[in-house]
């Protein structure tokens, strides 16, 4: 796996706010999605009828802030054609890739690896892991059990094969179709929290494995509505991604 593996480091230092996805106001929640293919956007809230029309804003953005809406609420998006979505910066999809995103409120998880160092390079032994198939119960609150076994095997640095969303219950994770949200078959992103707070406290240092260069071929609907994909470039595992074509500069920040 690791010849073609990237990796990305998790910090110490905490973003909970992206231009990107939902964001929780003092009022409610903030809804945005960048769809420049799009002609118009409406949110579904999964708890009411209606839909709720987002407002256009320059360059292909649409948003809307609702009111007394916050973590835990259900919502899809809605393009000009009908077709229900799930938000691409979803942070958590708990009907799997193809159901509803929910709201997040990311400082609900309360770290207790403040200060958290990390360790040199050259003390790095790295556990390459598969949390759906690490222990029985394939979750990260099982894998978070076994820390203790890793310390003692004498590893250092635990990179886990990627997590993000896909469809259905079992993926090596290189179909993945929300970056953003941890699979939920593994568990919620607070699970994912407290195995990386975890394994700090353990002195243990936790890689991601994450995959840029493709999408799994189910589940991503993004380039439905924005121009996520070019046929500039062949990849062996489908559409190349477009980092240098028109449109790509979005395609990178969301990156």
């Amino acid at each position: 796996m690791l010849e073609n593996a990237s990796f990305s480091v998790l910090p110490t230092q905490r973003v909970t706010e992206m231009k990107f996805g939902t964001q929780i106001t003092a009022a409610g929640t903030r809804f945005r999605l960048w769809a420049p293919r799009c002609a118009a956007v409406h949110l579904k809230l999964e708890h009411e009828n209606a839909l709720r029309p987002m407002r256009q804003l320059p360059r292909g953005w649409y948003e809307l802030e609702v009111a007394g809406v916050g973590h835990g609420t259900l919502y899809r998006f809605v393009l000009d054609d009908g077709t229900e979505v799930p938000d691409p910066a979803s942070r958590v999809q708990p009907q799997d890739a193809l159901g509803p995103s929910e709201v997040v409120d990311p400082r609900r998880f309360g770290w207790t690896d403040v200060g958290w160092p990390g360790r040199p390079w050259e003390e790095a032994v790295l556990y390459e892991l598969h949390v759906g198939t690490f222990t029985p119960a394939g979750t990260f609150a099982a894998a978070t059990e076994k820390l203790d076994y890793l310390a003692d095997l004498g590893v250092t640095a635990i990179e886990l094969m990627p997590v993000n969303d896909f469809p259905g219950r079992w993926n090596w994770g290189y179909d993945g179709a929300l970056p953003f949200a941890p699979d939920s078959a593994y568990g919620r992103p607070e699970d994912l929290k407290a195995f990386i707070d975890a394994a700090h406290g353990r002195g243990l240092m936790v890689l991601l494995d994450v995959i840029y260069n493709h999408f799994g071929p189910k589940g991503n609907f993004l380039g439905k509505y924005a121009p996520l994909f070019t046929d500039k470039y062949e990849t062996p595992w489908g559409a190349a991604v477009n980092y240098d074509g028109d449109g790509s500069a979005m395609v990178r920040d969301l990156m």
